[in-house]
């Protein structure tokens, strides 16, 4: 049996949980929002591990239309990040329109009908007259492939399927990876286990975390006074913006950062070795930066072991290193992060003439303003391709997509029109200015990361100001699309 709507959002993490808010605020009930899982969250759902916190102050990181005065700490952790969206569903009522546990797993578009079929992997089907994924860039986990891994006894899983239910004291655990996850449990499981190696392909730039506890008493007047909270709000927002600059225009203003990070490091790191293995070779802010207080005391600790000779293979009991080393563990984590530049994979999207997305970006996803693509007529995406940061608040640039959809679906009504879709020029013209624009920023000097595709494209981040994405996508330009 299939069931029509007028809106399908694939996905409840920010995005989708944010998309299906304004919608009910604007009278819309022909909603259904498709949820794999069987609750809200998105990836704040999905990584639970130890330690998980975002690397955004929490005033900032939460939607501007529900503001909460009463975070515990300035960077929120998971469990908190994840209560605050659990909220959020339940406050605007948005569960009654999730139907949790149902994978998508494509959606083609009926140029006949003009809508949408949405199938899922439970054999239902959905159509719509418009569909909106919200399924994130970071929501499936990159495996690195080692040989051997089916000869291993001992346990294997990824950072974003913590297995919580194994008691990792007294073990020989091996770490994989050294990106935003690793830093964060690295610290929190190495004084329970027996030994811990760490395997470092390239080492990250880490700089010290300015977390604190928020007092009982500044919750209280933030609470009482909410515009004290406004107002450090956007202190933050000011803050974080001016560093774009860094990533961009003004390259040279990111040193005192790199200072800063190999003081942190030094402060921590007494041993020379470790310390010329922990520091990196590529600018800082090609990769990602991050922030920590305990990864380098960590590293230090007697029972910590860091690894810079890549993997070659598994053995029953452990890892073999390519400089012949065999290095025992009861456990392998997996700390290598998500497959990033597979947007909307592994959906299979099909748009109009029959033309399959993955097709359509062969050469690398991309989008108008991230949001739609020639040749798939009312489809919109949340993060999508080139509207990630390397600088402030993803919750920020989601309010900017919103409220563009919702425009333009306000534009279909207003036109009597049936469909609307980016005309072929305007995407290709945006993206070619996009990509020129990304070659001149750190990101462009050379060293490999999750914001590019194995080409080199990078798909992933904004290069510029965030309130300079908002203007671009705050009026919708009738000219740029073409309505049928």
């Amino acid at each position: 049996m299939t069931t029509h709507y007028n809106t399908v959002i694939i996905g409840s993490g920010f995005g989708g949980l944010g998309m299906a808010i304004e919608l009910k605020a604007r009278g819309e009930q022909s909603l259904l929002v498709l949820e794999k899982a069987d609750d809200v969250g998105g990836t704040w759902r999905d990584n639970s591990y130890p330690g998980a916190a975002c690397d955004v102050p929490s005033h900032l990181y939460s939607f501007s239309f529900e503001p909460r005065h009463d975070w515990p700490r300035r960077f929120a952790a998971q469990p908190d990040i994840f209560a605050y969206l659990r909220h959020c569903a339940d406050k605007y009522r948005v569960r009654p329109h999730i139907r949790f546990n149902t994978e998508v797993t494509g959606a083609r578009f009926d140029d006949r009908l003009k809508q949408w079929h949405v199938t899922a992997a439970d054999g239902a089907v959905f159509t719509a007259r418009f569909l909106i994924t919200a399924t994130g860039q970071l929501n499936r986990p990159q495996w690195l492939h080692i040989e051997g891994a089916d000869i291993f006894e001992g346990e294997r899983f990824h950072s974003a399927r913590w297995r919580h239910d194994l008691d990792l004291r007294g073990k020989k655990v091996a770490v994989v990876g050294t990106g935003a996850s690793a830093i964060q449990f690295v610290p929190q499981i190495a004084p329970q286990v027996a030994q811990l190696t760490l395997f470092q392909r390239s080492a990250p730039w880490v700089i010290a975390k300015p977390d604190r506890a928020y007092s009982g008493l500044s919750r209280a007047l933030m609470a009482r006074m909410p515009w004290l909270h406004t107002l450090d709000r956007a202190r933050i927002y000011a803050l974080l913006e001016s560093r774009v600059l860094g990533f961009t225009r003004l390259q040279q203003i990111l040193k005192p950062y790199e200072w800063l990070a190999k003081r942190h490091m030094y402060r921590h790191i007494k041993d020379p070795a470790l310390r010329a293995a922990l520091t990196p070779d590529y600018p800082i802010g090609c990769k990602r930066i991050l922030i920590s207080n305990d990864y380098y005391p960590a590293l230090a600790r007697d029972n910590v072991q860091v690894v810079t000779s890549p993997l070659e293979r598994f053995e029953r009991r452990g890892l073999r290193t390519a400089d012949g080393t065999h290095h025992e563990a009861d456990v392998v984590i997996y700390g290598t992060g998500f497959q990033a530049t597979d947007f909307l994979a592994p959906m299979q999207i099909t748009g109009r003439d029959g033309v399959d997305l993955n097709t359509a970006w062969r050469d690398g996803a991309e989008a108008y303003l991230g949001i739609t693509v020639h040749g798939f007529p009312n489809l919109f995406m949340l993060y999508g391709p080139n509207t990630n940061l390397g600088h402030s608040s993803i919750v920020y640039m989601l309010e900017s997509q919103i409220r563009h959809v919702l425009a333009c679906m306000h534009e279909v009504q207003e036109q009597d029109a049936a469909t609307i879709e980016v005309r072929h020029d305007v995407q290709a013209a945006f993206n070619h200015r996009l990509q020129d624009q990304l070659e001149h920023t750190v990101w462009g000097r050379g060293c490999t990361s999750w914001y590019k595709t194995a080409s080199g494209k990078n798909t992933n981040n904004w290069p510029g100001f965030t309130f300079n994405y908002r203007q671009l996508t705050r009026n919708l330009k009738h000219d740029d699309y073409q309505f049928s």
